[in-house]
């Protein structure tokens, strides 16, 4: 199996150490980063499997809101405290503490539901786009860059990602729009667990979802002293749709102020089929130019 992905499924694959309190005990590793601090969709994905094993089978996450508290450590593992909040005719509610070193790194609270039949609409997929498969991929664009993001970004992450129109990683080529949009799948198949598709889903949305307020002012990655950093993350499933298929994440960027950028998004099957919708405040401190 493709090495990056065969990490984010052992990163998924948490242990139950066996521990109660009032709570539910789980564990799990962190993944290599470059700059050493725990990428965000990584320990959202995993809060969500660990309050996943706390409900029943029938009952499936639409809905989740997390709070990013502190910076993780790659060089540590994380645990996970699930607080069984409420379990009711069709609603299950979870709160999910991530810890390293007895402190909480990230505070999530999902909603389960039982399946149901109601009323049904969606806003359409954007037309006449690209097929993912005409796109240069990230190892075009950063294959050749000898350095440790470049690298890791190129050959080291799990899911394929090919941006419409042109990536942010070096440049801002075009209109400095607050709009773009990503095909994206894994690159490899994973197995049909329904709830590992939908925590694979959380942990690959979090990857681009600031950079419309990075397009809209002309910042790439590469921008000298630019950091971001993920404040807090919402994420609604609508639709079961698997992550190893292609998916259309259509983002926007709706405000900036104060050092934090506001991005929504969208996420769509392949066939049009709106799957999940997310929003995440992250600060964006560019640095100033120099007199």
């Amino acid at each position: 199996m493709h090495a990056p992905l065969e990490g984010l499924l052992a990163a998924l694959d948490l242990t139950d150490t066996g521990a109660r309190t009032s709570e539910d005990i789980f564990t799990g590793p962190s993944q290599w980063m470059p700059q050493g601090r725990v990428f965000g969709g990584q320990v959202l994905a995993q809060s969500l499997v660990a309050a996943m094993r706390t409900v029943s089978d029938e009952r499936h996450v639409h809905s989740m809101h997390g709070y990013f508290l502190r910076p993780g450590d790659v060089n540590h593992p994380i645990t996970f405290s699930v607080d069984r909040i409420h379990d009711g005719r069709s609603f299950s509610t979870r709160r999910t503490q991530a810890y390293q070193n007895g402190v909480p790194i990230l505070s999530m609270i999902a909603s389960f539901q039982d399946d149901d039949e109601g009323l049904e609409h969606h806003l359409d997929m954007p037309a006449d786009l690209p097929d993912p498969e005409s796109l240069p991929t990230t190892a075009d664009t950063l294959g050749h860059i000898d350095h440790d993001f470049a690298r890791h970004w190129a050959n080291e992450r799990p899911f394929d990602m090919r941006h419409v129109p042109s990536s942010i990683y070096l440049t801002v080529d075009g209109e400095h729009t607050s709009k773009q949009m990503i095909w994206m799948k894994t690159f490899e198949p994973i197995p049909d667990d329904p709830d590992l598709h939908r925590a694979a889903l959380a942990y690959v949305s979090d990857y681009s979802i600031m950079e419309p307020v990075m397009r809209r002012h002309g910042l790439a990655w590469a921008t000298p002293g630019l950091k971001v950093a993920s404040l807090d993350h919402a994420m609604w499933w609508h639709r079961f749709g698997r992550v190893d298929e292609w998916m259309l994440y259509v983002q926007d960027s709706p405000s900036a102020q104060g050092g934090r950028g506001l991005s929504t998004g969208s996420i769509y099957s392949r066939e049009g089929l709106l799957l999940a919708t997310v929003a995440q405040e992250g600060m964006v401190r560019v640095p100033k130019p120099r007199d």
